[in-house]
């Protein structure tokens, strides 16, 4: 029997979203069908809507989203119904050049497939009532009551945390937390400088807290932001009507910031986060514009050993990724945010997000960096700290 539900579907740029009828197609073997309870609008669906970032439609928008399991294909083994999960946008073939280098989203079949708008299997998995097949956003569709995906991006989570709060991990949260555990290279007395107070800037901020940062300066032109960004451990807030270099200079004793985490997703942003960082810095740009903008910078910022790396993804792989990170800060953090619900009250006893995480010899907490080289799983720790 074919279901049936309601999805938002975009059929041009700049118009907006209708709700409609639609079908799905048959669950493939390794497919699961996910009753989608929360889904956050992320930028990304903002440009597709706004024409800068372009894809075939019509589509069905929505790549940040959690769920319950309501059927699972025949092949399926990890997942069964019921099951929470949080829905993975970074699907991976697992044997490519770059999924063998621990780089899952530089996939070959990923980035193939991604801009056709299927599924990964190289399919459709909706329909409109006319016959017309359904693109799907970054292989979910998630803006609907349903979405098909294979089990590889779907990842089980316990059932405490609010699917509300689930959601934002499958994407802004695993961005700005894997920037400072995976990507940047934080130490205990080294000053971040993060540069954007939104949704990753906010979880780049806690993932910087967590890596165990001396001084986390936050940037924002919204000083509510600010405030929130200090609470969910910034050590200052700036505002960027300032003069954000210098203060990081000032704050340094004329160095500048040991890591710049970009956030804000602006020319001037890139800028400014290339003028702040140190001599032999680190600079993450998690930002993005359109990607026919050109970028300038000043030629002697750049001529002094910084180390700039731009990430769409940073968390190695959705399975080993995702997971971790909410069995360690993520499954305490978010409820603590804002949920009022019972069972999180107790656990909210010290500030920031991430502050009730932090037990003092806590096994699971032994490694903070999360990669998928099997080789380096047992490498060097990074213990989370105690304060």
């Amino acid at each position: 029997m074919t279901l049936h539900y309601q999805a938002a579907v975009l059929h041009e740029a700049r118009s907006a979203l209708r709700v409609e009828r639609v079908a799905a197609a048959p669950l493939a073997p390794s497919d699961v069908l996910v009753g989608v309870r929360a889904a956050g609008l992320c930028h990304t669906d903002l440009e597709v809507i706004d024409g800068a970032l372009r894809y075939p439609m019509p589509i069905v928008l929505g790549h940040e989203a959690a769920g319950v399991i309501e059927d699972v294909g025949s092949a399926v083994r990890r997942l069964k119904k019921g099951d929470h999960v949080i829905l993975s946008w970074n699907p991976h073939c697992g044997h490519c050049y770059y999924c063998d280098r621990g780089l899952p989203i530089l996939c070959e079949d990923y980035l193939a497939k991604g801009s056709q708008a299927v599924q990964f299997d190289g399919t459709c998995k909706a329909r409109r009532a006319s016959g017309e097949e359904l693109k799907h956003l970054m292989f979910l569709g998630a803006f609907a009551e349903y979405c098909i995906v294979p089990e590889q991006q779907a990842i089980a989570v316990t059932r405490d945390i609010p699917f509300d709060r689930a959601s934002l991990i499958g994407c802004g949260v695993m961005t700005g937390v894997g920037a400072a555990l995976n990507v940047a290279h934080i130490g205990r007395a080294d000053t971040v400088m993060v540069i954007g107070c939104g949704a990753v800037g906010l979880a780049a901020v806690q993932g910087a807290r967590l890596a165990g940062a001396a001084k986390i300066i936050a940037v924002d032109i919204d000083d509510g932001k600010l405030a929130l960004a200090q609470r969910m451990g910034a050590t200052q807030g700036v505002n960027n009507k300032q003069e954000v270099a210098a203060i990081a200079r000032r704050e340094t004793f004329g160095r500048g910031a040991d890591v710049v985490i970009e956030a804000a997703g602006s020319a001037a942003a890139f800028r400014t986060s290339i003028e702040a960082v140190r001599p032999g810095g680190e600079v993450v740009w998690l930002g993005k514009i359109d990607v026919n903008t050109d970028v300038t910078f000043r030629w002697g910022a750049l001529m002094q050993e910084i180390s700039a790396s731009g990430a769409r993804a940073t968390a190695r792989r959705g399975q080993r990724a995702t997971s971790p990170c909410w069995r360690r800060p993520i499954s305490t953090a978010a409820s603590c945010w804002t949920s009022d619900h019972p069972a999180h009250q107790s656990r909210c006893d010290q500030p920031g997000l991430f502050g009730a995480a932090r037990r003092k010899g806590d096994p699971q907490r032994d490694h903070v960096r999360i990669t998928s080289d099997d080789r380096r799983r047992s490498a060097q720790p990074r213990h989370w700290p105690n304060r």
